[in-house]
């Protein structure tokens, strides 16, 4: 880890921890100024409540991203263990889809194998997927579609989203995994601050991997996670699920930068 990586682990975790605090005095007072139930009996708050509930999700998941971030650059394998590869993508893109109708973009999952286990490390490729879901589906325009297709060859796992997007300039394809270090590489919204792809790098890594980005301007892009196929030895059958989004819908919080404010209406929070 260089200096200025250094760096960035160190304040990253601590500005999260600054703005989770005020962020949570900020829930609770919207919460009391919009109860659920008078949300649910008024349309007409229950719009304007979704407005303060997107920019709510928006910035805790920007907390979430700075708190993973502090762990950018450090090395080191992610604990995996072994479970049903397709079963787990198939779980992420049934509870994406209803989010997906709302941008009124077509979400498909390809997989040729009904099962398949493999050693990983399941909430890090949740969050993996997530990120390039969110990141398909604020590029691709309304009727354009968003592709999640897993396969094994060669005694790898290929994990890849595919959009039918804007496509990424090629200038930009070289920063595109530590696009936060380079200045001249953050643009504004909604490219944010450039943390999502240096993140999935980073679970990436974790599993022994990498990241492939490829795309074409007005052609869509395609991002694939391959690391090896292989098992630990160790089944995952542990009921208890670490929740990082803090006790929030944990898709909409995934894709809070992604989706339109009707997604944050009280049936959806719900």
């Amino acid at each position: 880890m260089d200096e200025e990586q250094f760096n960035i682990a160190c304040v990253f975790p601590n500005i999260a921890a600054q703005i989770r605090n005020s962020l949570g005095t900020l829930h609770l007072a919207a919460a009391q100024l919009a109860p659920a139930l008078e949300r649910e009996r008024d349309p007409e708050l229950d719009a304007k409540a979704a407005l303060l509930d997107q920019s709510y999700y928006q910035l805790l998941r920007l907390v979430n991203n700075l708190n993973v971030a502090g762990s950018l650059g450090q090395e080191g394998p992610l604990p995996v263990r072994d479970r049903d590869m397709v079963e787990a993508i198939q779980m992420i893109c049934d509870a994406t889809q209803s989010l997906a109708d709302l941008r009124n973009i077509r979400l498909e999952f390809r997989c040729t194998s009904a099962h398949h286990v493999c050693a990983f490390h399941y909430f890090a490729i949740e969050q993996l997927v997530y990120q390039l879901l969110s990141n398909a589906f604020k590029f691709t325009p309304a009727g354009g579609s968003v592709t999640v297709e897993l396969k094994f060859v060669s005694r790898r796992v290929l994990l890849s989203v595919t959009d039918t997007g804007c496509g990424i300039p090629e200038d930009q394809i070289p920063f595109l995994f530590d696009r936060y270090l380079h200045e001249d590489a953050v643009a504004p919204r909604p490219h944010g601050l450039g943390l999502g792809l240096p993140i999935c790098q980073h679970i990436a890594e974790g599993h022994g991997g990498t990241m492939i980005a490829e795309s074409r301007p007005g052609q869509g892009a395609r991002f694939t996670l391959s690391f090896p196929d292989r098992r630990c030895g160790t089944l995952d059958v542990s009921d208890i699920k670490f929740d990082y989004s803090g006790g929030f819908n944990p898709v909409l919080l995934a894709l809070a930068d992604a989706l339109p404010p009707q997604a944050f209406l009280q049936r959806h929070l719900d």
